[in-house]
């Protein structure tokens, strides 16, 4: 049990969300209130806040970035780095994201499939 006036931040609402009272607000209306908790689920905060977003996805791309170069390629990262797979979602025109096929009935391709082919 939350305490009345408690507030929740969802920054997972473009994800499904991760708390039972959830729902999908707006920035013109972006609180509401359920059992005396208010609630602010507005998808992409970020959008909200563009050049400090663009600022901080620089600073956390770019170290990437130069590392995927010195390695070789995307090609090479995702067959090398096992982590970094399961961030793909599109890998050379093909959905590889099984949850986003389910959701929206499109055609998967397993990612694993796809880049043991190409070795």
């Amino acid at each position: 049990n939350m305490r009345p006036g408690s507030v929740i931040v969802d920054v997972s609402i473009d994800r499904g969300g991760c708390f039972e009272t959830s729902a999908v607000t707006t920035h013109e209306k972006p609180v509401f209130i359920k059992y005396d908790v208010i609630h602010y689920c507005v998808p992409n905060i970020p959008s909200g806040f563009a050049r400090t977003a663009s600022q901080a996805i620089s600073n956390v791309l770019m170290p990437l970035l130069l590392e995927t170069a010195e390695d070789g390629g995307i090609d090479n990262v995702i067959w090398y780095k096992i982590n970094i797979r399961t961030g793909i979602y599109l890998f050379k025109g093909s959905l590889t994201n099984f949850h986003l096929s389910e959701r929206f009935d499109l055609k998967y391709t397993d990612l694993n499939l796809l880049i043991a082919s190409r070795r």
